[in-house]
């Protein structure tokens, strides 16, 4: 069976003789989405403004504002370096201000649609 790249991270798979495949295009896009949030910008050589830096958010406020920057940071590098994509939907959940705890945790569900594929899918960041 083939498939269309390397599944990130690398990891043996003895089906494919090698390394594990994304078997699907929508796994191929869900993988390069979810680097391009990943990144920081200044990180990925000669492209120095490439990646929305989720963990630059880190130990920003948990609040309206900081979701605006990040949907708004999320927005134009998709725009930029994916347009096929279209975000549907950006939701956070504050998994430890429910539950009394001091952590600070977030997650970011980001549902989304690849257009040419006329497909939808979930990506959760956590940070």
């Amino acid at each position: 069976m083939s498939g269309f790249s390397p599944s990130l991270p690398l990891r043996k798979d003895p089906m494919y003789a090698g390394f594990a495949l994304n078997a699907t295009m929508l796994d191929v896009v869900k993988q390069n989405f979810k680097n391009l949030v990943l990144t920081a910008p200044g990180e990925r050589m000669m492209i120095p403004d490439f990646g929305v830096g989720m963990r630059n958010y880190l130990f920003e406020m948990n609040d309206p504002i900081t979701h605006s920057a990040i949907r708004s940071k999320l927005s134009s590098q998709v725009e930029k370096y994916m347009p096929f994509i279209s975000i549907l939907n950006v939701d956070f959940n504050d998994n430890g201000a429910a539950l009394g705890d001091i952590s600070n945790s977030l997650q970011i569900v980001i549902t989304y649609q690849v257009s040419p594929l006329n497909l939808s899918d979930t990506l959760l960041v956590e940070i």
